[in-house]
């Protein structure tokens, strides 16, 4: 049987306190368990026991050097139901100091954000899959800038998005 998900992601940082505050208002995430040290965090829309693990390491730790000098993961990727729901995180992401960047990869709409000790994360829309067309496949190879008011208005903000998908 193949794997068929991410369940969580496990995150070091350097005050926990601080990132659950910025998990809690970018994503909206909730803390479900917590300890010294360490919370877990649990996404709004997951029926999962918990999506974000946070420890904390301390104020000294260095920045991530993953995909500079060292090798190392480069970003988590979350998916919002709605066109709509992305645009408000984008808001909340940009009023943070947080919003890195935007990109059309044609069957995949996505937010780039880096979160208080630098970690980069992705929001992401995914075109359902019945609108998925030979068009729009074969824009896949090329990144494009994120107009997420012409996609709203191409898709309509309340379009549920295809969990998981990225075919037709």
């Amino acid at each position: 049987m193949p794997v068929q998900r991410l369940n969580h992601a496990v995150l070091y940082v350097r005050d926990v306190e601080r990132s659950v505050a910025f998990y809690r208002e970018a994503l909206g995430f909730e803390v479900v368990m917590s300890m010294p040290g360490a919370a877990f965090l649990q996404a709004g829309g997951s029926s999962n026991d918990h999506d974000l693990g946070l420890f904390q390491i301390g104020a000294q730790a260095g920045p991530s050097s993953a995909g500079r000098s060292t090798v190392g993961l480069y970003h988590l990727a979350w998916e919002v139901d709605t066109l709509e729901e992305l645009r408000r995180i984008a808001g909340k992401l940009s009023e943070l100091g947080s919003l890195a960047g935007a990109s059309d990869h044609s069957t995949t709409k996505a937010l780039y954000a880096k979160d208080p000790d630098g970690l980069e994360f992705e929001v992401s829309w995914l075109l359902p899959a019945e609108l998925i067309t030979e068009e729009v496949l074969a824009g896949r190879s090329t990144i494009k800038p994120l107009d997420l008011a012409a996609e709203i208005e191409r898709y309509g903000g309340r379009t549920r998005g295809g969990v998981g998908v990225s075919f037709a």
